[in-house]
């Protein structure tokens, strides 16, 4: 299979999973990911699997560790903020993280960019989620700190 064909068939899988299907009398787009993502847990987890089998097939073309670090961000912040109840519903309608990263595998191998090491992308989600993992910690004090005011 050539370059090209691959390329197709990473678009078309792309397509079903982020903009197959069309809100009539508006521009918003929505693929299996926005479906499965309906269902509660299950269906996060369904749609982190297929955005994961992407991903692989695009590790298994080349694409360098920079642009894969990339990807994953993308998958990673979907999975995120997709997983909060009905926020997340939303969040899938409009931020398609398969459509992004077969627009960074495009321009790897078309354009040359995204290239290099991995590290500099690795470290800033690193201080997000540390970051992110405070801010829990610290808000799930200011929690209890509010319960035991209405217990007392």
């Amino acid at each position: 299979m050539g370059k090209q064909a691959s390329s197709e068939k990473i678009a078309k899988y792309s397509d079903w999973l982020d903009t197959r299907f069309k809100i009539p009398g508006t521009r918003i787009t929505f693929g299996l990911d926005f479906i499965i993502g309906l269902f509660p847990v299950v269906g996060d987890i369904l749609s982190f699997g297929l955005s994961g089998g992407l991903l692989l097939v695009m590790v298994r073309k080349g694409a360098s560790g920079r642009a894969l670090s990339l990807m994953i961000l993308n998958i990673s912040l979907d999975a995120l903020f997709g997983s909060i109840p009905f926020f997340g519903d939303i969040f899938d309608l409009f931020f398609k993280a398969n459509k992004r990263n077969l627009n960074l595998f495009q321009s790897h191998f078309e354009e040359g960019k995204h290239q290099g090491s991995a590290w500099p992308v690795i470290i800033v989600i690193l201080l997000v989620l540390i970051s992110i993992f405070i801010l829990i910690i610290y808000l799930a004090i200011k929690l209890v700190e509010w319960f035991w005011q209405l217990l007392s």
